[in-house]
């Protein structure tokens, strides 16, 4: 420890026991969500062990002084453990009655499986022995010692689990032994000298036997496990500050391992799937938390319902001990109603006795968090807006992304848990690092494990789907996939999984390393191959908070769409327009390439008139199909952007091919590939340049745009809402000369069609020269009709940085907290922010009421379109698979600045 101590000591614990309570239920950040609501449990009257909560001040002294205690904390913490003594009937070190406790963490947002727990603490070769007499039970006493030597080593001393796992399944191979349970007392006193000679073989000490030397290393290792690699992968996952630290809550031990009138489980007052408003969950008899969540044993169905429709045969707690599982649906439902949300409730029974040992705001899924808001708000239990303040914006990406085809053929190689929802096809990894390695190249993989830990998150994170050998619904596996919104099946114990040689066999089958799978988180099937898969549906509860927040924001929501398809999918997702369409995207297709390559290739302008002809109905029918499906909706075009070297081949290899294709020369091509090649085309001959240097290709554009728009108006008897916007305008000048192009290719087709064209010309604002000069790009009739910002090219020319080619330089800065956030994926407030806010003020300031949008791929970012809808947007526009959650996340910036910034946006 380090002293730091005054006169007048700051409280850093804070005590909780029946009839004493020191926190309560809004003192999270001081002692974490854990540590608060075992302070309210406590002070509803609720079973809970007696125990205390170690401050995040703390956390943050602790690192100030160089992960040391404060001296101060000593004499908090001794007057603290003695009060949980005298609330059990023990004394911390007592030879004839020993109290243990456990020491666990408790961060303010839930970080399941993130950072270090302790379980048994105060066991040493003299405690262990009165508490064999104080129990009657000589083989729980020494099962719990060889546990808690097991745990302290690893976590506090560093010596790997491995090495005791070793230790323990060469002990049962040798002795023909099954399971764990199986082991004598004396069994466990041989295995305890052996661990105990692991620790002196691998530290060059022994392990440790002063009971306070035990509790503040404990207490030490675990607010050091907040700079774990896993805590800090998943804070940098799930936008978690750093800053925030962790509380440790210490806690008299109830065990649920004293034999068939014990057990421990872990369950959830609403499914976590599905939001179904019933029990889920599971326990195991005569075993203690960790092997319930660690999969080490396969655990039973809370519920009779449950074990029916899973097919278990092993009891429910609900048939085996139906006093105990009434007394856990009662707590459950006062505990719900108390935190008006679905809980996550760890429990154990001790002797016929039932204790509470953690309830927190359960993670889900995306689809479970719809429900159980609809849910809550039609049952008045919380209002419509804070049911829309209940869904994770992000976590709905969950649902938009295709399941298995019901129809498809299914080679199903075996079916264990259903653990999270959806389904994936991808190649099979054995580890974590081999995940990111593969993720990294660009593959898509299943992580197949035996059982995941959390050193595993990483890998989960870049897996498209997780499956294992082991573990029930609330395994590490399960509950962190539903976090991420990962496909998972755990619990397929017909596996056989040989990491080391890569290989996974079901019966007679053999799979290796590289080969494809399939999983279906819905039913439990894990197929080989890949399995055909068909696109969401959103309906029900999707559907009823979509509504509710709809009717709670002011910023509109469009679609970037550059195809037919994609339109199509806008308007399912909700889009209210088409903030973006790319008219290059409609080069690509072979028979257009051609052509496109054919203008690129000519020498004077008749030649690209020519070829350009050949792209014009092509480009007409393309027009007419998206204004036709937004059927009113406004529609924003933007003209052709790319440099002309995109269109070209880039494989020397393929040039004879081409040219042939064009019947020109290939030297004619390689000259004319070479003539347009650039240093750094993002900032060369591209968008308006392109137009200003060729007017013939924007009068080819605008002349498809406006012929189409005509066709639908007179085919349908409906407006189109036309939107042409100009890309990578710098001066006023650029914008003038493509008006002017633009104006005279609408009068013709006015002439031609004998129809009033009516649009609107905007511009897009990419550079930041651009936003300074919004006033002059904007002011007079003849100025900008329209704004919207390019935010993925604004962001680029702000700070210099190649999106392409910046991964290497995001991460490392990143690492170093230059920014907390890449800004390529939520806007930079500070920097491309302030260049928006002037853009908005001056373009306003020179035009009043001048439309304003976004059409980067922030505009899907729940962060970014915060900050769009503070500076007063109109509309922000993101890919059709991010409608959904622009909507959602434009609705809660709206409640959240009506509530002053008071509304929490759920992040689970």
């Amino acid at each position: 420890m380090s002293d730091r101590s005054s006169q007048s000591e700051p409280k850093l614990v804070y005590a909780f026991a029946a009839g004493y309570v020191d926190g309560r239920a809004n003192m999270t950040e001081l002692l974490g969500g854990k540590g608060a609501n075992l302070a309210e449990m406590a002070s509803l009257g609720l079973p809970v062990p007696p125990g205390f909560t170690i401050t995040t001040k703390v956390c943050d002294e602790f690192y100030a002084l160089g992960r040391k205690l404060p001296e101060a904390l000593k004499p908090q913490i001794e007057k603290a453990i003695r009060l949980v003594g005298d609330a059990v009937g023990a004394t911390f070190g007592d030879v004839d009655r020993p109290l243990l406790v456990s020491v666990r963490s408790g961060a303010r947002a839930s970080m399941p499986g993130m950072m270090d727990t302790i379980l048994n603490l105060g066991l040493n070769d003299e405690t262990v022995e009165g508490l064999a007499k104080r129990s009657g039970d000589r083989r729980f006493a020494y099962d719990s010692y060889r546990r808690f030597i097991q745990m302290y080593a690893d976590v506090v001393l560093g010596v790997d689990h491995g090495v005791f796992e070793d230790i323990l399944e060469n002990f049962k191979n040798l002795n023909a032994l099954g399971s764990d349970t199986e082991l004598t007392a004396e069994d466990w006193t041989q295995i305890i000298e052996e661990y105990k000679q692991a620790v002196i073989d691998n530290l060059g000490r022994p392990f440790p036997q002063d009971i306070s030397e035990q509790l503040f290393g404990a207490i030490a290792a675990v607010f050091g496990s907040w700079q774990n690699a896993r805590a800090n992968t998943y804070r940098r996952l799930h936008d978690i500050p750093d800053s925030w630290g962790t509380a440790v809550t210490v806690q008299a031990m109830v065990f649920g391992n004293l034999g068939e009138n014990s057990a421990t489980g872990v369950a959830f007052t609403r499914n976590p799937s599905t939001g179904a408003k019933e029990i889920y969950g599971e326990f195991l008899i005569n075993a203690q938390g960790e092997d319930v969540v660690a999969g080490i044993r396969t655990p039973q169905p809370l519920s009779a319902k449950a074990r029916q429709e899973a097919r278990v045969e092993t009891p429910s707690l609900e048939e085996q001990m139906p006093g105990l599982y009434a007394h856990l649906v009662e707590v459950f439902a006062r505990l719900e109603k108390h935190y008006r949300d679905m809980q996550d409730v760890e429990f154990t029974i001790e002797n016929g006795k039932l204790w509470i040992l953690q309830t927190r705001s359960g993670k889900r899924t995306a689809e479970a968090s719809l429900r159980i808001a609809v849910d809550l708000a039609e049952e008045g239990v919380i209002s419509k807006p804070e049911a829309v303040m209940r869904v994770n914006a992000p976590a709905l990406d969950q649902l938009l992304h295709p399941t298995l085809d019901p129809d498809a053929a299914r080679d199903v190689l075996t079916t264990g848990l259903p653990a999270s929802p959806g389904a994936a096809s991808g190649e099979i990894v054995f580890t974590a690092d081999d995940a990111e390695t593969a993720r990294a190249h660009g593959h898509e993989v299943i992580l197949v494990r035996l059982e995941t830990s959390p050193e595993d998150i990483h890998g989960m994170h870049a897996a498209v789907g997780i499956l294992t050998a082991r573990g029930g619904m609330t395994s590490h596996a399960a509950v962190v996939a539903r976090g991420m919104g990962r496909p998972c099946v755990s619990g397929a114990g017909a596996m056989r999984i040989d990491a080391k040689a890569g290989t996974l066999k079901v019966g007679a089958r053999v799979l290796k390393k590289g080969d494809i799978v399939t999983i279906d988180g819905g039913t439990g099937q894990v197929l080989a191959g890949r399995a055909k898969m068909r696109e969401p549906k959103l309906s029900g509860a999707f559907a009823t908070l979509m509504q509710w927040a709809d009717a709670e924001r002011r910023l509109g929501v469009r679609a970037n769409a550059d195809t037919p398809r994609d339109a199509r999918q806008a308007r399912e997702f909700g889009a209210e327009g088409i903030g973006l369409c790319r008219t290059e995207h409609m080069f690509f297709e072979a028979e257009r390439i051609l052509a496109v390559r054919q203008m690129i290739l000519a020498d004077d302008t008749a030649g690209r008139r020519a070829a350009l002809a050949k792209i014009l109905p092509m480009q007409r029918s393309d027009f007419e199909q998206m204004f036709e499906i937004m059927a009113g909706l406004p529609v924003t075009v933007r003209l052709l952007d790319p440099p002309l070297h995109e269109f070209l081949p880039t494989n020397p290899d393929e040039i004879p091919d081409i040219a042939a294709e064009l019947g020109v020369a290939p030297e004619r091509l390689s000259q004319r590939v070479s003539q347009l090649s650039e240093f750094n085309p993002m900032l060369g001959f591209r968008g308006c340049r392109l137009a200003i240097v060729y007017p013939e290709i924007p009068e080819m554009q605008s002349r498809a745009i406006f012929e189409a728009a005509v066709a639908v108006q007179k085919r349908t008897g409906a407006p189109v809402k036309l939107e042409i916007m100009v890309p990578l305008v710098a001066y006023r000048s650029e914008f003038d000369i493509l008006r002017d192009v633009i104006a005279r290719t609408a009068a013709a087709v006015e002439k031609d069609c004998g129809t009033k064209i009516d649009y609107l010309l905007g511009t897009m604002i990419e550079l930041p020269r651009a936003a300074l000069r919004a006033a002059d790009v904007a002011e007079g009739d003849a100025g900008a009709a329209f704004f919207s910002f390019g935010t993925n090219d604004l962001t680029q020319t702000t700070l210099g940085l190649s999106r392409d080619d910046s991964g290497s330089i995001l991460e490392d800065y990143a690492a170093k907290k230059i920014f907390a956030i890449d800004p390529f994926v939520s806007i930079d407030i500070d920097g491309v922010g302030e260049l928006i806010r002037i853009g908005v003020e001056r373009g306003r300031a020179a035009k009043p009421g001048l439309k304003i949008g976004i059409c980067g791929e922030h505009g899907g970012d729940p962060k970014s379109v915060a900050f769009f809808n503070s500076i007063d947007l109109d509309y922000v526009s993101c890919s059709p698979y991010r409608v959904p959650i622009a909507r959602l996340a434009a609705a809660q910036a709206a409640i959240n600045a009506r509530s002053g910034g008071k509304a929490e946006i759920d992040q689970r």
